[in-house]
């Protein structure tokens, strides 16, 4: 006799498993966002992007778990960056904008001693910002 129900359905429809991760964290229901895993030998604290597959001896963690993780005393605590996050600017991004500002408000004259020294002018050379070149245009 062939059953009513398909062989895919439940009897009980159940709403407790979730496709979604949880954060492990006790009454947390917040979707896991990173992964927690400590190397004991180490005696660290490896957070990183959420790991593909649940794994036993990992935690996953919500946005603002991640964000409070502190580690015992002794430990190190590293942070892997998620390359599809966007990057924050660091202070070296913040430097090297500072420097080209200064360099392009330079008056022209100065601009061109500094950097002229004892090369030959380029005809087609219009003007110099650093190491950008502005050409002239080959039809002129």
């Amino acid at each position: 006799m062939e059953s009513r129900r398909g062989p895919l359905k439940s009897a009980v429809p159940s709403n407790i498993v979730s496709p979604v991760r949880r954060c492990s964290r006790t009454a947390c229901g917040r979707p896991a966002v990173a992964t927690l895993t400590y190397v004991y030998a180490d005696s660290t604290a490896v957070l990183g992007p959420l790991a593909t597959y649940a794994e036993p001896h990992c935690y996953d963690l919500c946005a603002e778990h991640s964000e409070r993780l502190t580690a015992p005393r002794g430990w190190e605590v590293v942070r892997l960056l998620d390359a599809s996050a966007p990057a924050r600017p660091s202070g070296d991004d913040l430097e090297a904008l500072a420097n080209a500002v200064r360099e392009a408000a330079r008056p022209q004259e100065r601009a061109a001693e500094a950097g002229g020294g004892g090369r030959r002018a380029d005809p087609m050379e219009v003007a110099r910002r650093g190491h950008l070149r502005v050409l002239r245009s080959p039809d002129n």
